[in-house]
C-alpha cells in the first residue's frame, strides 16, 4: 500500500541564518504548546499532505466534510488562532514569525489569509457537542476567533529531552520498517498504560501483519491522564518481557490529544499511514472521553469514506476482557460466556486499588505494570 510522499516543510540549512535575521525584523505570533506540536508535525510529514496552518477552504472542508478543499481526506482542523486586536495589526499576503514562548524564532508563516470562525459550528461539527466540560471544546472556546491560514518554513524543530531513543520522524520509520523487511505495519495509538486487553488486540493484529509500531501520544493531554514518562515505562517493560523485540517497535507522537473521538480516530489513523503503516487499530471509545461518544461511534465513522480513500487498513475490535470458562483472552465477537465469568474493572476501581498499593488480577494487568503504576502514585505532587 503506497503511504504518498512527505512534505517536508524544514527550510533549507544554508537559508536559515539569513530567515532567521528576517524573523527579527517580522510581527511576531507566539505559540502555545499545541501549536508548537503541531509546527513540529508539519515541518517533518506527520500531518502530509500539510504545509501548514489551514486557510479558510481547507478549515470549512474538514470541519463539514472532512476534505480537505482538494478533496483528499483530513478529519481535524490544524490551525492557527489568535485573537482580533493581534489579527488586526497583520496583513495578508506578508510574512510573520512563529515564536515560542519565550520570543524564539520557530518558522516563517508565508500568511494567505485572516478569517473569523464560528466557534460553536466547529464545536458541533468536530466534537458533536458544545458541552464545555469536553477538554476539545473547552480549548476551542478559550482560544482566539481569528484564523491565520499560510505555509511555513520551519527554522527550528522542538528540543526534547524526553524519550529521545523514541522520537522517530516519519522517513526515520518508514526507514526502520523497510531496513526490517516489515511491507505490513500495524499502528496502535494510546494515551494509557497498556493492559492485558490492549496487549491481546495487538497480538491479535500481529498475528496477520509483518510489524507491531506501538506509538503513544506524549503530546498535551488532560490533568489527570497518566504522565507520559511513567506511561512510557510501561510500554518498556511489557515490551521487554511479553512481546517479540524483532517484531516491534515503540515510538512515540508529540501531537496533542484532542478527544475528538470519532474524528480524532481518522485523524490517528492518517497520521500512522505518514508515518510507515498499513494497518491501524481501531479500539472502543477511541480518542473518547467522558459519555460523549457511542462505544463504537470510532468505527463506523470509517464508513463515511470511501473503499481505499484513507490510504490505511482500520482494523476494528470489540470490547475485550479475560474470560474464567474459556479460560484465555476473549471478547464480545468471540467468547459466548456472560459478563459474570468475565474479569473487567472499573477505571475507578483500578486506580483505587493502585492507589491502596493492591496489584490487580493478573488477568486484568501484568504485575511489572502494576508495580510502575503503584509507584508512580506513591511519589510526592
Amino acid at each position: 500500500m503506497a503511504h504518498g510522499t512527505l512534505v517536508d516543510c524544514m527550510a533549507p540549512k544554508e537559508q536559515r541564518p539569513e530567515l532567521e535575521r528576517k524573523a527579527a525584523e517580522l510581527p511576531k505570533v507566539a505559540l502555545n504548546a499545541r501549536e508548537q506540536s503541531d509546527l513540529d508535525l508539519i515541518a517533518v510529514g506527520a500531518y502530509s499532505p500539510l504545509e501548514g496552518f489551514m486557510g479558510r477552504k481547507d478549515y470549512e472542508g474538514v470541519r463539514d466534510t472532512m476534505h480537505l478543499a482538494n478533496g483528499r481526506p483530513w478529519s481535524l482542523p490544524i490551525i492557527l488562532a489568535v485573537d482580533h486586536d493581534q489579527a488586526k495589526s497583520l496583513h495578508d499576503g506578508r510574512d510573520v514569525a512563529l515564536t515560542d514562548e519565550r520570543g524564539n524564532a520557530l518558522a516563517i508563516l508565508h500568511l494567505e489569509e485572516r478569517y473569523q470562525r464560528d466557534k460553536a459550528h466547529a464545536a458541533r461539527a468536530i466534537y458533536r457537542t458544545e458541552d464545555p466540560k469536553h477538554p476539545g471544546v473547552e480549548y476551542l472556546f478559550k482560544r482566539g476567533e481569528v484564523l491565520l491560514g499560510g505555509t511555513v518554513d520551519v527554522l527550528r524543530r522542538q528540543e526534547h529531552r524526553d524519550f529521545r531513543e523514541h522520537r522517530f520522524d516519519p522517513a526515520e520509520t518508514r526507514k526502520a520498517f523497510a531496513e526490517r523487511g516489515w511491507k505490513t505495519v500495524v499502528g496502535f495509538q494510546t494515551r494509557n498504560p497498556i493492559h492485558r486487553a490492549h496487549e491481546y488486540i495487538q497480538k491479535c493484529a500481529l498475528e496477520i501483519v509483518d510489524g507491531l509500531f506501538i506509538h503513544p501520544l506524549v503530546g498535551e493531554t488532560k490533568s489527570d491522564d497518566i504522565p507520559a514518562d511513567v506511561r512510557m515505562k510501561c510500554y518498556q517493560v511489557l515490551l521487554d518481557n511479553y512481546y517479540p523485540k524483532n517484531r516491534t517497535l515503540l515510538g512515540v507522537l508529540p501531537a496533542a490529544m484532542r478527544y475528538a473521538g470519532p474524528r480524532e480516530a481518522i485523524f490517528h489513523a492518517l497520521v500512522r499511514k505518514n508515518y510507515g503503516c498499513t494497518h491501524f487499530i481501531v479500539g472502543r471509545d477511541h480518542a473518547g472521553v467522558g459519555n460523549f461518544y457511542g462505544s463504537f461511534d470510532a468505527h463506523h465513522i470509517f464508513a463515511e469514506f470511501k473503499d481505499g480513500e484513507l490510504g490505511i487498513t482500520p482494523l476494528f475490535f470489540d470490547h475485550t476482557f479475560y474470560c474464567k470458562q474459556c479460560v484465555g483472552m476473549a471478547s464480545t465477537k468471540t467468547c459466548p460466556h456472560d459478563a459474570a465469568h468475565h474479569v473487567a474493572l472499573s477505571g475507578t476501581k483500578v486506580r483505587e486499588m493502585l492507589s491502596n498499593g493492591v496489584i490487580p488480577p493478573v488477568e486484568f494487568s501484568r504485575p511489572e505494570v502494576a508495580k510502575i503504576l503503584i509507584e508512580a502514585m506513591r511519589q510526592p505532587g
